[in-house]
Parts: structure tokens; C-alpha cells; sequence
């Protein structure tokens, strides 16, 4: 089994970034109390980084572990663009979910939703670190940047990690799509010819998958309870499917193939897989693993329901898109051209996409009663 390496000493750069940190936490109105012992260790394993690029024009030579030992500066660029895109997204989460600590249906919710908060921050902290070690001034004012956008104010890089998360059904469906989402994303860049950032993909794997469990034992939980009916369940999983899918980026996107030339972020299945990659199409391949896998998911989720309940299911990856080829245009659940005017359209989407009126019943209605089956927290 491989081992993990915590890091012990940090650069002056990076100490000046943990005390910026600490400004953030309370700008956003995170306790550091919450935290109790929990440490955010910066951690590798160097083991299953691998020590030769896997893929890419460099594939076969030694992977990078320096910065002065990428060949190009746009390679240099390219790697500087995914960890703080990356860290990005784990900073604006816990801009999104920290305020739903006061209103956790359960002890056991609470706690798992506050894991799942220092869990981020902690990856958080292991992006900035990259950043201030490995990539001089430009990464340190990187590394700053993280701490200076906002989900709240809506300046965060990617448009789902600006939503708000208004309460726990949202909090649910973001764990079980779009940190799903992530852990693909982790998964492109275990594989990186960076090796420092391929290194630090292990052991932020292993604890995103808490993170999923949380999402999936969530919505099986209200599927089960048979308050919140599967119908208008299914607004909020035609919500969060969406822009779970426009994660993945542009089809055709030229810096997804680059990242593909230069080694930097592979295929989902990168190792597994024994086809030649399609170099044009990165993205459109990891999304169609992570399609299948909602799709999977969702089954066993919906055997959960209630007799008489209409089974919960993923609509097609054309509904709704922001991103790619089907952004802007007019599908139905089904993936069929909807067809009507604008007033048709927009009728269509207030019947199934959550309105200001299902928002309130769900409030004020189904979330006063015992909608979410209860579950004991058995830690500390």
C-alpha cells in the first residue's frame, strides 16, 4: 500500500497565505472552532503518481517535478490553470454550504456536512500550496486569487460553483452531481505529467468519495422517507444534472487537447483504458463516463422509493446545457427539439425545473416535517 507523505515545512510564501486564509474563513463567516482537531495536512502520494508521463507528446520521460523542468512556458501556464481552477472550485463550495450548519435535519447531517467542508478547504490548502511552492510569484498571485473570489458574490471561475445552495435538498444534489463531477476531475489529474499535482490526487480521491456518499445516502434517505414526492424531486435532479454536465467543459475544446498533448490532465480511465484516445475530444469522453455513472446511480437511488412513487431518472445530457454544443438550444427531458414559442418554452421550464413556488413548499412544507429518513451520528 502506498504511502502518504504529509509535509512538515512550509515556504515563507505559503505561511503568508495561510494567514490570508484565516481572513477568508472569517469573511465568510466560518468558525475555525468548527474544526475541532482536524488539520489541513498537505499531502502526497508519490507512489501512485507514477514516475514516467503516461500520455501525451512526452509520454515515456521523466515526469516534472519542478518547475524549471517543464519544457514550455504555456505547459507551465496550462498546469498553473488547473490547480487554480481546481482550487477554486473548493474554496466556493464551502462559500455555498457553511451557512446550512444551523438548519441540519439531523446530527448526522451536520457532521458529515462539516467533514465535507474541511475536507474541501483542506484541498483548498493543497492547490495554494502548488501554487506558492512550485510556480514562484505568478503562483503565489494565484494562490491569492483563490481567497479574493466569492460564490457569494458570484466571481468564482465556473458557473455551478456560483449557484446558491438554499437548503438541503440543493446540498444533497450538489454532493451527489457535482462532486461527482469532481471526482472525475481528480481522476483526469492523477495521471498529470506534473507529478507534485498528480501526487495529490490520491489522497484528495479518497476522501471525495465521502463526499459522493453523502450526496447519494441523502437523496436515497428522502426517497425512502416518501414525504418530498418523486415528482418534485425530479425538478431538483433536472436542476443539478445540467450544469453537472457543464462542468466538463466545451466539446472541441482546444485547451482540454492541449492539456491531452502536454500530459497535464488525462482521460478518465487514462489506466484503464487499452484504446488509442480520441485527442479531439477529451471532455466529451470523461463526460459520457460521468452521464453513465448519474445514470447508474440513479437507479439504485430510486429503488428506494415508495410503492406507487413514479421512478426518479437522469434527463438527457441535451436538457438545459450551458456549455457545448446543445448551450442555448431547446430540448425536452427526453432529448427531443421542444417545439413552441418562447412563452411555450418558458411554461415548459417552470413545469420541470424547480419555481419560487415549489421552493416555498418545499420550506415551508415538506421541510416541516420529518421529510429525510433519520440516521444516528456514531463518531465523536
Amino acid at each position: 500500500m502506498a504511502e502518504t507523505e504529509i509535509v512538515q515545512d512550509y515556504s515563507p510564501n505559503f505561511e503568508q497565505w495561510i494567514r490570508d486564509f484565516s481572513e477568508w474563513q472569517t469573511r465568510i463567516g466560518f468558525d475555525p472552532s468548527w474544526l475541532g482537531d482536524y488539520r489541513f495536512d498537505i499531502k502526497f502520494d508519490w507512489d501512485t503518481a507514477g514516475s514516467t508521463i503516461e500520455f501525451g507528446d512526452f509520454e515515456g520521460m521523466p515526469k516534472w517535478q519542478r518547475r524549471m523542468q517543464i519544457p514550455q512556458q504555456n505547459i507551465r501556464d496550462a498546469i498553473i490553470s488547473m490547480v487554480s481552477v481546481q482550487g477554486d472550485t473548493e474554496f466556493a463550495s464551502v462559500e455555498q454550504q457553511n451557512h446550512l450548519l444551523e438548519t441540519a435535519p439531523t446530527e448526522y447531517d451536520k457532521k458529515s456536512a462539516l467533514r465535507i467542508m474541511c475536507e474541501e478547504q483542506r484541498h483548498g490548502w493543497q492547490m495554494a500550496y502548488l501554487l506558492c511552492t512550485y510556480f514562484g510569484e505568478h503562483g503565489v498571485r494565484e494562490a491569492a486569487k483563490l481567497l479574493e473570489r466569492n460564490a457569494q458574490e458570484g466571481t468564482r471561475i465556473l458557473g455551478s460553483f456560483n449557484e446558491p445552495i438554499d437548503h438541503w435538498l440543493d446540498f444533497f444534489c450538489f454532493t451527489h452531481f457535482i462532486d461527482r463531477d469532481g471526482k472525475f476531475q481528480l481522476k483526469m489529474l492523477s495521471t498529470s505529467s506534473f507529478k507534485p499535482l498528480a501526487a495529490s490526487m490520491g489522497p484528495m480521491l479518497k476522501e471525495e468519495s465521502f463526499h459522493l456518499g453523502t450526496g447519494a445516502n441523502g437523496l436515497r434517505r428522502i426517497v425512502k422517507q416518501g414525504v418530498i414526492p418523486c415528482a418534485f424531486l425530479q425538478k431538483y435532479v433536472n436542476k443539478w444534472v445540467s450544469t453537472g454536465l457543464d462542468l466538463f467543459g466545451t466539446d472541441d475544446s482546444t485547451s482540454a487537447q492541449w492539456a491531452y498533448v502536454f500530459g497535464v490532465k488525462g482521460r478518465y480511465d487514462e489506466r484503464e483504458s487499452s484504446e488509442e484516445a480520441d485527442r479531439l475530444h477529451p471532455n466529451e469522453a470523461s463526460r459520457e463516463f460521468y452521464f453513465q455513472e448519474l445514470r447508474d446511480e440513479m437507479r439504485r437511488i430510486s429503488t428506494a422509493r415508495i410503492e406507487g412513487e413514479p421512478e426518479l431518472f437522469i434527463p438527457s445530457d441535451r436538457f438545459n446545457r450551458g456549455i457545448g454544443k446543445f448551450s442555448g438550444k431547446r430540448y425536452t427531458l427526453d432529448g427531443e427539439m421542444f417545439e413552441g414559442n418562447d412563452s411555450d418554452w418558458q411554461a415548459y421550464l417552470d413545469e420541470v425545473l424547480p419555481s419560487d413556488e415549489d421552493e416555498d413548499r418545499l420550506m415551508n412544507d415538506y421541510m416541516q416535517q420529518e421529510w429525510i429518513q433519520y440516521r444516528d451520528w456514531k463518531g465523536d
